[in-house]
């Protein structure tokens, strides 16, 4: 079971980074982010209540509010770019800049010692990430301009998006099992405090349909679920293997719009999605 649980958790973030990409195209990102981790807040409350904790610590709590923190601005600064309609940018640079984070810090700071055949599973995850986008920036840029052209834009939100990323997965691998869910719901709280001011600056963006309203809901609590599934693969795994299964979520938003949307794959992206598959083979045999 526990190979299967940071896999599971990227096809959650695959689809919730999906769907909520074209809600924000529809409604204003604040409103999706910020109902989202609303959302996200009452599924992690009925499931931290559905399974009870052994103790709940306050040092859990916190690392969970810190990840919560992180998974605020994360999904702030993401669901923004997506908004610009640049997911083949965003979603790579948040995923490959707070991959190679997050193993970083579990190498060099909390003694993390991957096998080889897990080394080559992470060097092999970076590029495929970015072939998978089809190439990322370079390829969607349409020339120059730095941070003042949309790519440019969408570049520099998917940087920060990705410093929230690596908080949100160090943090919350921090937490001890025998707190249960709490941490999650703790995260989900801290995050909806986090970006409350930015909600009130958009109070009259939220006059929507119900539907839309619901939906960001629903998308938020996917992505807790997604969190769940990925802090359950923590306490079984060593956080750089955990991280790394788990943001191989940009696949999935690539293989949905082939499906769904009708895009054209290009050999890049089939490289990418490949390359993808044999690093999780090679992470989970390593």
């Amino acid at each position: 079971m526990g190979p299967l649980l940071a896999p599971a958790s990227a096809a959650c973030y695959g689809v919730v980074d999906f769907a909520g990409g074209l809600l924000s195209r529809r409604v204003h990102f604040a409103v999706v982010t910020f109902l989202g981790q609303i959302g996200g807040l009452l599924l992690a409350l009925v499931a931290a209540l559905a399974l009870p904790a052994e103790a709940v610590r306050s040092t859990d709590v916190l690392w969970g509010a810190l990840s919560g923190a992180g998974s605020g601005t994360a999904m702030h600064f993401l669901n923004r770019g997506l908004s610009r309609g640049a997911m083949s940018v965003v979603i790579p640079v948040s995923a490959v800049t707070g991959v190679a984070l997050s193993v970083l810090c579990g190498v060099f700071f909390l003694g993390d010692r991957p096998s080889p055949l897990a080394w080559l599973g992470i060097c092999v995850t970076v590029p495929a990430l970015w072939l998978v986008s089809g190439g990322g920036i370079g390829a969607r840029g349409g020339g120059g301009g730095g941070a003042r052209t949309p790519a440019g834009q969408a570049s520099l939100d998917g940087l920060t998006a990705s410093l929230g990323v690596a908080v949100q997965y160090i943090g919350l691998a921090q937490a001890d099992p025998v707190s249960g869910l709490w941490p999650v719901a703790a995260g989900r709280i801290a995050a909806v405090v986090l970006l409350l001011p930015t909600a009130l600056r958009y109070v009259p963006e939220f006059r929507q349909p119900r539907k839309r309203l619901g939906q960001a809901a629903v998308i938020g609590a996917g992505a807790a679920l997604g969190l769940i599934l990925y802090l359950w693969a923590a306490q079984q795994q060593m956080l750089a293997v955990a991280v790394v299964l788990a943001s191989l979520y940009p696949a999935l938003p690539t293989v949905l719009g082939l499906a769904l949307l009708r895009e054209k794959v290009t050999p890049a992206q089939v490289t990418g999605l490949l390359s993808a598959g044999a690093a999780v083979i090679l992470l989970n045999l390593g």
